[in-house]
């Protein structure tokens, strides 16, 4: 199997995986195989296993699990539905596609809707004679064992719903999704491509049958592409980008045929919403929402902001600190990397538009921005160029003892 192939099929069962019915699918098609299979295993086992059970023992456990299973069901979804909401009116709504790939609440409501399945289940078999001796037995003990599963997912559910959703919840989620992003950026800015240059002329453009945004750019499979039919593939559309009819997918040098189009248009997926997967400034951006919203009038929690403001010079610190794999290994596509500006922008800019009126706020990004600058010399100016902008807006704003204040932290940060 191709390496591209590989990479398209891990990005598509990884995708696949943080669906919430796919997993809740799996626990009930497992849980149902647990309970027709008890009337398998007792001929299998080398020795006899089956004890005396009262009339009608496993029957009411199964009734009992049946009951609360759907009750606790109805609970985890609502809960769920309830930090969906939160999220999107205290946060951002970005920031919800990362709590429904939430691992912990998935599994809790895959084990209830499971334990429920196996109930309903092993009740019809019960009743219709389907077990002997022996598979009663087995049914009783997988009910037990089903029962501790389901107290023990309980417990660390109940504990999960104490900061789920929650802002200090969602600002760290958001910000290990624009590390991560960041950083696989940082280490392949152009995800092994050559680095773009300027398009020729003569280069035909390739655009998408629909509008919308490209969410995942197959390199690989560009270049083995271009490698087949001799050509070169300039990648016009990155990650974040959104494709219409101003902006191409693609540029071709060469003979750009009817295949070379339909294949470079199957290498780039296109959604109508935005992802964190090879998106960087997306991460940043979702994060500087969450801060924006809590400078809103309607809000005002400058609290928050500086914590984003803290979230964003973690991401930076390491993003700034991953050592860039430059090799090139494919050859015939050119990929622009983004531009550090353009990431300093997206993050620090409308914080300090919107905390303007705020000497705190503008404070600590004076400091975060000074910080960001001594750990990355070669890229100080663009970090001073941003404190220098945020800080003339902070003294327009600001009465005249808070401006004092605020260039007088921003000389110290700044050491001048």
């Amino acid at each position: 199997m191709a390496p591209s192939t590989r990479s398209t099929l891990a990005s598509f069962f990884l995708r696949l995986g943080r669906q919430v019915w796919v997993r809740a699918a799996l626990f009930t098609l497992i849980a149902i195989a647990v309970a027709l299979a008890a009337r398998f295993v007792g001929p299998l086992l080398p020795f006899s296993f089956s004890f005396g059970l009262a009339d009608g023992a496993v029957d009411s456990l199964l009734q009992i699990i049946a009951t609360a299973m759907l009750t606790a069901s109805t609970f985890s979804v609502t809960a769920m539905v309830t930090a969906f909401s939160s999220a999107t009116t205290t946060a951002t709504p970005r920031s919800t596609q990362l709590l429904i790939a939430d691992p912990t609440s998935q599994n809790a409501v895959s084990t209830f809707v499971g334990a429920f399945a196996f109930s309903l289940v092993g009740i019809v078999a019960l009743s219709t004679g389907y077990y002997g001796r022996q598979g009663r037995t087995i049914l009783f003990v997988a009910t037990l064992v089903v029962i501790v599963i389901v107290v023990f997912t309980l417990l660390r559910w109940i504990s999960h719903l104490a900061t789920f959703g929650r802002m200090a919840d969602v600002i760290d989620r958001v910000e290990k999704a624009a590390t991560t992003s960041l950083e696989l950026h940082a280490e392949a800015p152009t995800l092994g491509a050559r680095r773009g240059i300027t398009v020729p002329p003569d280069a035909v453009a390739v655009h998408a049958d629909e509008v919308g945004y490209v969410t995942h750019v197959d390199v690989a499979g560009l270049d083995r592409l271009a490698t087949q039919h001799e050509v070169e593939i300039h990648v016009r559309a990155t990650a974040g980008r959104i494709a219409d009819a101003r902006m191409p997918l693609a540029a071709v040098v060469g003979d750009a045929d009817d295949d070379v189009r339909a294949g470079i248009r199957r290498a780039f997926r296109i959604e109508h919403h935005r992802t964190f997967e090879q998106d960087p400034r997306f991460g940043v951006i979702a994060l500087t929402e969450i801060g924006s919203r809590a400078l809103s009038a309607a809000t005002n929690d400058p609290g928050t902001a500086i914590e984003v403001i803290a979230a964003l010079q973690r991401v930076f610190t390491t993003g700034l600190s991953t050592r860039p794999d430059d090799e090139v290994v494919h050859e015939h596509v050119f990929v622009t990397p983004t531009r550090l500006r353009d990431l300093i922008d997206d993050a620090f800019r409308p914080l300090a538009r919107d905390g303007a009126a705020d000497v705190e706020v503008q404070v600590r990004l004076q400091k975060c921005l000074a910080s960001l600058a001594a750990s990355a010399p070669a890229h100080a100016h663009e970090f001073r160029d941003a404190a220098r902008a945020a800080s003339q807006r902070g003294c327009r704003a600001l009465d005249r003892a808070d401006a004092r204040s605020l260039r007088a932290a921003a000389r110290e940060a700044w050491g001048s």
